[in-house]
């Protein structure tokens, strides 16, 4: 008995010196995870930098030709010819299809045929004027006849008046007979063909030719920037330099041309709240197609000495925007921003940052107001954007 009191003595006290062994270590462990500060995160930095920065108003037009001209007959006659391909580049005065001529020859033929006839009888009533005159003279033609006489001479003349008047009519109708381009342009789809009849009456015409160079692009902005743009007209008056337009496609990558504010619309369309105003572009290159959608960009101001970031700086919260700034001793703060404008991956900072402070460009999502940071240089920053690049367009 006394034997299995002592084992059972001594079994308790091994298991309490281990049980305190254990909790002594484990407390020792617990200690040392939480006194081990976190790691830094990696983040992309960037520099907010100061520089004159253009300020633009920002909509969507359509582009227009400059002129679109259809060709239409303004005489009736059948079709001998086309003389142009579609789709081909055409210069003002080019031939572009020929209606037969001939009724129209044949009736300038008639009318010089007619002059040719009145003219022999004025010369002959001319010359029985001046014999009639000497008869008078001597008194032998009485004076009623001479003034007959007269009046058929000057019945003549008329008659040629007239005659060269239908002959020169008829020339006008004769060059009807060739169908021009009032324009240069492009040619669209060819409406009728070959042998057909066509007059003015026709309701396609012949083709219509498309102005591409110089070409426009009518867009529209909120009425609340009318002021702003009407001040910079005024200077841009002064100094004979009208305001830039940039032209861009729908997806805001591509610059399509740079044109030159042409006019503001004299009304403001009550149902939209907007301004519609009208730009041309040189088109040489015809990047810009009449009838296409673009962004367009009116050039208004130039901030001067303007802080600007990536883009990728600016971060949205409850709050509105802002960013984190990387502090001297690498931990970050929560900065609120005011942004003017964000173009071409650009952002604007009217107030929340000073020049030359670092901000982090990449790696926001796992940062907190306090976080300590390592700035990540070279190909492991680049791998890094690509990364967020990546997550961005994943939905």
């Amino acid at each position: 008995m006394k034997k299995n009191v002592a084992i059972s003595a001594i079994l308790f006290g091994a298991v309490a010196a281990g049980g305190l062994l254990y909790f002594t270590h484990a407390h020792a462990f617990r200690a040392a995870v939480a006194a081990a500060p976190p790691p830094p995160v990696p983040v992309v930095a960037g520099v907010v930098a100061q520089h004159d920065v253009p300020i633009y108003q920002n909509g969507v037009g359509t582009v227009i030709a400059y002129n679109t001209d259809v060709v239409r007959a303004q005489i009736q006659g059948q079709l001998i010819s086309i003389n142009f391909t579609e789709g081909q580049t055409v210069h003002a005065g080019d031939l572009l299809a020929q209606i037969d001529p001939r009724p129209y020859q044949a009736q300038i033929d008639q009318f010089e045929g007619n002059l040719e006839r009145d003219q022999a009888q004025l010369t002959n009533a001319r010359a029985n004027l001046a014999r009639y005159n000497q008869l008078g003279d001597k008194g032998w033609a009485t004076p009623q006849l001479i003034e007959t006489q007269k009046a058929q001479v000057g019945q003549l003349e008329a008659a040629i008046k007239t005659d060269q008047a239908l002959i020169e009519a008829a020339k006008v109708q004769l060059s009807y007979t060739r169908l021009t381009s009032p324009i240069d342009g492009v040619v669209g789809i060819r409406q009728i063909d070959v042998g057909n009849i066509i007059s003015p009456t026709t309701t396609n015409g012949l083709v219509v030719v498309t102005q591409l160079d110089p070409i426009s692009l009518i867009f529209t902005l909120p009425e609340g920037v009318l002021p702003q743009i009407q001040r910079q007209q005024q200077a841009s008056k002064t100094s004979k330099t009208p305001l830039p337009v940039l032209a861009y496609d729908q997806s805001n990558s591509l610059q399509l041309g740079e044109g030159k504010l042409a006019l503001v619309n004299n009304e403001i369309l009550q149902t939209t709240g907007s301004i519609q105003l009208k730009a041309n572009f040189p088109n040489k290159s015809r990047t810009l197609w009449p009838g296409e959608l673009v962004n367009a960009r009116l050039l208004v101001t130039t901030r001067h000495n303007g802080l600007t970031v990536p883009a990728n700086v600016v971060q949205q919260g409850p709050n509105g925007a802002y960013a984190y700034v990387i502090r001297p001793d690498d931990t970050v703060a929560m900065r609120p921003l005011k942004v003017a404008q964000i173009t071409d991956g650009e952002a604007l900072i009217d107030s929340g940052l000073k020049a030359g402070e670092q901000v982090v460009v990449d790696g926001q999502y796992r940062l907190q107001p306090g976080t300590h940071v390592t700035i990540l240089h070279g190909d492991a920053a680049e791998e890094a954007a690509t990364q967020q690049a990546q997550q961005a367009v994943i939905p």
